[in-house]
């Protein structure tokens, strides 16, 4: 694996930028991507932030369904908040023309955090990554109702935070696919996107 990898991050709705920012800042060649044709030659892929009604819309409508199928099946490919969802196997509350690429064995929930005003920032404890707690921001957020066995839990928010019954899922691997509900690109700590290239360095 080479010491600068392509990583892709899905340009067409979303935190493209940021993402970019800080995968850049960890030493990777980092590039946005639009078309089919741009999809090759990388060696991991994000899919960022944003609305996943949009961005699935948007993908269709460009015909990059089929590749970025076939991406998640090869390359590590991390998807966040909105990534989450079209990372997903399966959606509640969402259109019922909503595609995702899927191969996360999950079931997503959109929105799950109430609406924009809803928004709010927690420390997670997310041992993947080291042991400081993470600051994450949720924003109009995901969240991961289900599981399947071949799915990593690698982060919760404690059923007590909100005075629940059990603890919500918001940070998930199954083999090459990395999603979180909450957006690591808003906050300075670089730690998810480390843990994502330290995932396309061990391919």
């Amino acid at each position: 694996m080479s010491q600068n990898p392509r990583i892709g991050v899905l340009a067409i709705q979303g935190d493209v930028r940021e993402h970019i920012n800080h995968l850049s800042a960890l030493g990777s060649d980092a590039v946005p991507v639009r078309t089919k044709e741009q999809m090759h030659n990388l060696q991991g892929l994000v899919i960022p932030g944003g609305e996943s009604t949009t961005m699935s819309i948007l993908a269709a409508k460009n015909d990059l369904f089929g590749r970025l199928k076939e991406l998640a099946t090869s390359i590590p490919v991390y998807g966040s908040c909105a990534g989450l969802i079209m990372l997903a196997d399966q959606i509640t509350d969402g259109r019922s023309d909503q595609q995702t690429i899927g191969g996360l064995n999950i079931t997503a929930q959109r929105n799950a955090f109430g609406r924009q005003v809803d928004s709010f920032e927690i420390d997670l404890d997310i041992p993947n990554i080291g042991d400081a707690p993470f600051r994450a921001i949720f924003i109009r957020a995901p969240l991961v109702v289900s599981t399947g066995s071949d799915v990593e839990i690698l982060g919760k928010i404690p059923a007590a935070t909100f005075g629940d019954t059990k603890d919500r899922v918001v940070a998930v691997r199954q083999g090459n696919l990395l999603a979180t509900s909450f957006h690591p690109e808003i906050v300075p700590d670089l730690r998810i996107h480390r843990y994502f290239l330290e995932m396309v360095s061990a391919v």
